[in-house]
């Protein structure tokens, strides 16, 4: 499909300037190759153009495609768990119209050489957009830093090593120096990792029934504060991923208050579940950070309302069936997010916590303008990078029917209301429900 689109018929939702508007027939948004021409309430008052395909929304949410700023990719190195080409369908079909890349591949994204793979690799695939950010240290091994420049220059979009923390103290503060120069955020798992070593979920009471080493709230506020203190000396950016605990989040809170360049996100697992996921020993809802108590869990859901939370990501981290199904000490951590991302998000809405802006703008404008994306908007001259789903359609979360390549779901069986119906990248349809 090329030339002019006409969507009609459509709820237009724009979280940048907080504009929800009903569905009307004349209620739309024309496309031009690959940018928005016009959006508005009554855009199409008198019919949509004759020499535009005219697109019927049903009265469907037309908003901008979810920009999801932690995924990932598994390629190169673990092909057989994902690859770019299955995680570009999964987002495709999530309503994820960019994503960005986690170094920690086989090799690391450490040298413009594996950036320009994984871009070259994205254009062969032409789905969704993806980004990457680069390792902070070789290999993501936490000793020696990349060369960050040469690394920006070719296009990272921010430094991390990925699902380690950075727990050298001197290397962390010549990093979010060089982050001040270059003016791209220092990504950390906020995780000290000598007290989190031994500990496979969270340390509490559940944890000593189930016999399992504990990882305590300790291990993200001692990180945390560590951070924010050197965040303070330099002057550097900051971004802490997937925070999972209240008093994480009051640190973060804090932080902003006094003016730092700090943000973080969080991941759907952290707002719609609790530790209580892990009882039976279910390592499918084994993550880390681990999953809290339910009094973490309201804190989070509280910070994403007060704007403490910048972003809601998919964390995406797809493990094959060898690695979830082990002993639960031994089994790998992490979920595939992409396709879930939308629906568990919605419930906040549905059940009060946020208005449809305030959730999809956790979704899209706010991580992308985190990253100095140009996404996230309905506006004339944007990219036309577009999702339409129906929030209340009801449906049942079923991995077996999952486009990634790996099913290790904690939503597995899970009741929710949201589906994506058409995803659009640049003006190009790259997913329709049931085609």
């Amino acid at each position: 499909m090329t030339g002019r689109i006409a969507y009609f018929n459509a709820r237009l939702v724009d979280p940048a300037s907080g504009f929800d508007a009903a569905a009307t027939p004349s209620a739309g948004l024309l496309t031009e190759g690959e940018a928005i021409v016009a959006v508005g309430p009554e855009l199409f008052a008198g019919g949509t153009p004759s020499d535009a395909t005219a697109i019927d929304c049903g009265g469907a949410v037309l908003a901008p495609g979810l920009v999801d700023m932690r995924v990932q990719l598994r390629d190169p190195g673990e092909e057989h768990k994902e690859d770019i080409a299955s995680a570009s369908r999964a987002a495709a079909a999530g309503g994820v119209t960019s994503m960005v890349a986690l170094p920690n591949t086989d090799p690391a994204i450490d040298d413009e050489a594996v950036v320009e793979f994984i871009a070259r690799r994205a254009r062969e695939v032409k789905l969704v957009k993806v980004y990457c950010y680069a390792a902070i240290t070789r290999g993501c091994r936490g000793e020696e830093l990349t060369e960050m420049g040469l690394l920006r220059e070719a296009g990272v979009l921010g430094f991390t090593d990925g699902v380690r923390a950075l727990a050298d103290a001197r290397t962390m503060q010549r990093a979010l120096q060089y982050t001040r120069i270059l003016g791209a955020p220092l990504i950390q798992h906020p995780e000290e990792p000598s007290l989190a070593a031994s500990g496979v979920m969270h340390g509490g009471e559940l944890s000593t029934r189930l016999g399992l080493p504990g990882i305590s709230r300790a291990t993200e506020i001692l990180m945390l504060d560590r951070d924010l203190t050197l965040v303070d000396m330099t002057g550097g950016r900051y971004h802490a991923a997937h925070v999972s605990t209240a008093p994480g989040l009051d640190r973060i809170r804090r932080a902003k208050a006094q003016g730092l360049a700090v943000t973080c996100d969080t991941a759907p697992p952290y707002f719609a579940l609790n530790e209580l996921a892990v009882s039976h020993y279910r390592t499918f809802a084994k993550l880390s950070p681990p999953l809290r108590t339910e009094d973490d869990r309201r804190a989070v859901i509280a910070a994403l309302a007060d704007g403490t939370i910048d972003a809601i990501a998919s964390d995406h981290a797809p493990q094959d069936q060898e690695s979830k199904r082990q002993p639960f000490e031994v089994a790998e951590p992490g979920a595939v997010g992409l396709e879930t991302l939308l629906p568990v998000t919605l419930e906040l809405v549905h059940n009060g916590y946020l208005t449809m802006c305030e959730a999809l703008a956790l979704l899209t404008v706010r991580p992308a303008d985190l990253l100095g994306l140009r996404a996230g908007r309905l506006v004339a001259d944007a990219p036309a990078d577009l999702v339409i789903f129906d929030p209340d359609r009801p449906g049942r979360i079923e991995p077996d029917n999952f486009r990634s390549k790996s099913k290790n779901s904690p939503f597995d069986g899970r009741l929710v209301q949201g589906k994506v119906l058409r995803t659009v990248v640049d003006g190009r349809p790259v997913y329709i429900a049931g085609a």
